[in-house]
């Protein structure tokens, strides 16, 4: 079987939660949650309220760094992925 035609095994989940992790005050509140639909992938991100704008940081920097990183995984993997912040 040819090497490049095999699917990456990406943990996208953990890779989130790792680089939110390190962003915000509380940690053990970082839940991400995958919802799979038939041509994408949901990904809802919730924080705690005081994390918020941590996670989203000055004019959408952060956030844009990671849906970066998640929209190159996706083309990756063939797939289309779609990060969502919550508060919870």
């Amino acid at each position: 079987m040819d090497e490049r035609s095999k699917e990456p095994d990406v943990d996208i989940r953990g890779l989130i939660e790792s680089i939110v992790k390190a962003l915000v005050d509380h940690p053990e509140q970082v839940q991400v949650t995958q919802v799979e639909g038939t041509h994408s992938v949901v990904l809802e991100l919730a924080v705690a309220p005081d994390d918020v704008g941590k996670v989203i940081g000055k004019k959408g920097i952060h956030a844009d760094a990671i849906r970066r990183l998640v929209h190159a995984i996706g083309g990756k993997t063939k797939k289309r992925y779609v990060l969502e912040i919550l508060e919870h």
